[in-house]
């Protein structure tokens, strides 16, 4: 079986639908998607990708102090792509986990870091502060654990290239502006294997676990279960 970074976060905030998941195949509802975010990282890319093999650093990176270059690793197109990524097999369950990252910084000494592009639109300063971004901390440790799988010297280091959309009084022009911070993030992957044992163990159950007492989405069923006529009108499967 495949699990994508994705189901992992998923069994992480709720293993009931996670289970839900990939045993039933009923899924969450899906949002919008993010179009304006797809096409930042799309620039970002495009940007690091024009020093990408050179050993120029990008003045983005130079301007902060960062003396790396875009990795030109031979797999970096399939690790980019969302439905191939980067996987490795966890030999203790025999579970396939893979995902897709975003960029590869590498330093003199041959050490990686992740990057992630962010994007946003919010008064002052970007951080990593609040408590949902857990999961933005979680994705690139995901990623480096794979990556080591994958034979290569990571850093514990990764960086998130944050772009913030400008709100000002000044004219739209069709152009939008951004400021763009780069966060560094000392990453542990430590948490990874466990959560993968336990993920796996949480789908060998012949029934869904108890809702999380957090998910929004466990919770709406339960209230329209109890405010229904389930003789009527049938139960709502949760």
């Amino acid at each position: 079986m495949r699990l994508s970074r994705s189901k992992i976060e998923l069994f992480q905030r709720c293993p009931r639908c996670f289970w839900l998941n990939v045993n039933a195949k009923i899924r969450q509802p899906s949002g919008p998607p993010f179009s304006l975010n797809v096409a930042v990282d799309h620039l970002f890319k495009n940007e690091f990708d024009a020093y990408r093999g050179g050993g120029v650093v990008p003045p983005r990176l130079a301007a902060a102090g960062i003396d790396c270059i875009p990795a030109a690793h031979a797999d970096l197109s399939k690790w980019r792509h969302n439905f191939t990524g980067v996987s490795a097999v966890h030999e203790p369950t025999g579970l396939e986990l893979f995902g897709a990252i975003e960029d590869l910084l590498v330093d003199r000494q041959g050490l990686y870091y992740v990057v992630d592009y962010k994007a946003t639109a919010k008064a002052g300063e970007v951080s990593l502060y609040a408590e949902w971004q857990i999961s933005y901390k979680r994705q690139v440790e995901f990623y480096q654990w794979l990556l080591r799988r994958n034979g290569l010297r990571m850093a514990d280091r990764a960086w998130f290239v944050y772009a913030n959309g400008i709100k000002d009084d000044g004219p739209f022009d069709d152009v939008l502006r951004f400021r763009t911070t780069l966060i560094p993030y000392d990453g542990d992957d430590s948490w990874v294997e466990p959560t993968i044992a336990s993920a796996h163990a949480c789908l060998a159950q012949t029934a869904a676990p108890d809702p999380a007492s957090n998910c929004e989405y466990c919770s709406y069923v339960s209230k329209l279960n109890s405010h229904f006529d389930k003789a009527a009108l049938g139960t709502v499967n949760a």
